[in-house]
C-alpha cells in the first residue's frame, strides 16, 4: 500500500493564527478585558441592517452576478472617483469579495507561480505570509522600527528585490502598528516597482480609519494603477466585520483571473449583505465619520495613558490599535501577554505574531469603550509595578 500524508504539506507547516489562540484562550475565563480582536465596538448603523432586511423581505435571495451586485460595483466605482480620484470601471475593475480576506487571497492565487516571491513589510496582518505560502509563493519580510514609526524604508524594500521578486505587499494604516506611509515614502515604493515591473497589493481597509494624515490611495500614483491590486472592504469603517464584504480593485487582466478562481471557489459575496454595503456607500458615510472621531479620541486617552504608566507607545496615524513596547520588561512579547492575561485578566494580542519584528510588542485594540480602556489600562499598569519588585 502506499504511504502517503493524510493531510498537505504546505497546510501542514502553516501555524494557526496567534490572534485567535489568546480570543480563545480569553473567552475560558472570566473578567476579562480583551484589547485583542481588531474589531469595532459599535453595532453596524440601523440604516445598512434595516436595508438588507428590507432585501430579504423584497425576496432578493438568489445569486448575484460573479462580481457582484452591478448596483454595487456602479457605488465603489463613484466612491473611489469622489472620495481617492481615482477611476475604476464597474464592470471589468471591481470584484466584490467575501472580505478582504478572500480579495487578497484570489490576487496572490492570480498572479504567483512556484517559487515566486513577495515582499512584505512587517510587523503586518498575519494571514498575508500563510496566503503566500498557499498560493505557492515565497514570503519575503522586510522589518521596521518603533524608531521610524514603524514607516518602511524603501531602501529596504529594493535591498530585498530578487529575479524572483515578483509583488510588494503593503498595509497602511497598518495592522498591528497603527502606523501609516508618508505620500514621498509611497513615491519611492512606486518608483521600485516601476524599476523591476512589480506588482503591489494594497491593504487600504483601514483608508475611512486615517487620522493623522491624508490617506493616499496608491493606485493615484503615476503608472501604480496598472502594477496594483487595492484591498478595501466595509468591515473596519461601517463595522460590518461579521457580514464579510469586500472588494478588490485591479486593471482588467488581473480583475479577470482573480474572478475566474472566484466563480469556481465562492461563486459571490451574500446578496443580503451587499444590499447592506450599497447603504453604506450611499447613506452610511456620517456614521463613519461619527465612529472614526469617537475612535481617534480613544487612541489619544490609550497613549497618553500607556506613556503615564510606564508602556512607551509611539503614536499611531490610524486603524484600531496601538503597538506599545514590553522590550524593557525583560519578557518575550509571548511571555508578557500570558502573564498578563492570567494575572490582570487583560487579553492583548503579542506581537512576534505579526512578525519576527514586531517581537518586544503587543498590539492593543482601542475599539473598546473608553471606561474599559481605563480599567485595562489601570491592571496593566498594577502589572508593570508588580514587575519592577520581582
Amino acid at each position: 500500500m502506499t504511504s502517503y500524508s493524510r493531510l498537505s504539506d504546505r497546510v501542514s507547516e502553516i501555524k494557526p493564527s496567534g490572534i485567535r489562540r489568546f480570543f480563545d484562550l480569553a473567552s475560558q475565563m472570566e473578567n476579562v478585558i480583551s484589547l485583542g480582536v481588531g474589531e469595532p465596538d459599535f453595532v453596524t448603523p440601523w440604516n445598512i441592517r434595516e436595508e438588507s432586511i428590507f432585501s430579504l423581505e423584497r425576496g432578493y435571495t438568489a445569486y448575484s452576478a460573479n462580481a457582484g451586485l452591478i448596483e454595487l460595483r456602479e457605488a465603489i466605482s463613484h466612491y473611489m472617483e469622489t472620495r481617492f480620484a481615482v477611476s475604476y470601471n464597474p464592470d471589468t475593475e471591481i470584484l466584490v469579495t467575501v472580505g478582504a480576506s478572500e480579495a487578497i487571497d484570489l490576487g496572490m492565487r492570480a498572479i504567483l507561480n512556484e517559487g515566486d516571491e513577495v515582499i512584505i513589510v512587517e510587523p503586518t496582518f498575519v494571514s498575508y505570509a500563510p496566503l503566500v505560502t498557499m498560493a505557492g509563493g515565497v514570503p519575503v519580510p522586510v522589518g521596521t522600527s518603533a524608531e521610524t514609526n514603524f514607516e518602511v524604508r524603501p531602501a529596504d524594500i529594493e535591498a530585498a528585490v530578487t529575479d524572483k521578486t515578483k509583488a510588494i505587499m503593503i498595509c497602511y494604516p497598518n495592522n498591528p502598528t497603527g502606523s501609516s506611509i508618508s505620500k514621498k515614502c509611497l513615491e519611492d515604493i512606486a518608483a521600485i516597482v516601476r524599476k523591476h515591473n512589480l506588482f503591489v497589493f494594497s491593504d487600504e481597509i483601514y483608508a475611512e480609519l486615517a487620522y493623522d494624515k491624508e490617506h493616499v490611495c496608491f493606485a493615484t500614483l503615476p503608472g501604480m494603477k496598472e502594477q496594483t491590486i487595492v484591498i478595501n472592504g466595509f468591515s473596519k469603517a461601517f463595522a460590518m466585520t461579521g457580514w464579510r464584504v469586500g472588494f478588490a480593485l485591479a486593471p482588467p487582466d488581473l480583475l479577470g483571473a482573480m474572478l475566474k478562481i472566484h466563480q469556481y471557489s465562492l461563486m459571490c459575496a451574500p446578496t443580503m449583505a451587499q444590499y447592506g454595503a450599497l447603504e453604506a456607500l450611499q447613506h452610511g458615510m456620517d456614521d463613519v465619520e461619527r465612529m472614526k472621531l469617537s475612535y481617534q479620541q480613544r487612541r489619544n486617552f490609550f497613549v497618553k495613558t500607556a506613556k503615564e504608566i510606564g508602556l512607551p507607545c509611539h503614536h499611531p496615524d490610524g486603524a484600531l490599535y496601538a503597538f506599545p513596547s514590553i522590550a524593557h520588561t525583560g519578557f518575550t512579547s509571548e511571555e508578557f501577554a500570558e502573564a498578563l492575561l492570567k494575572e490582570e485578566r487583560v487579553a492583548v494580542v503579542p506581537g512576534s505574531v505579526f512578525g519576527e519584528g514586531g517581537e518586544g510588542h503587543i498590539r492593543c485594540s482601542y475599539a473598546t469603550s473608553l471606561t474599559h480602556l481605563e480599567e485595562a489600562l489601570e491592571r496593566i499598569g498594577r502589572f508593570l509595578r508588580r514587575l519592577e519588585l520581582r
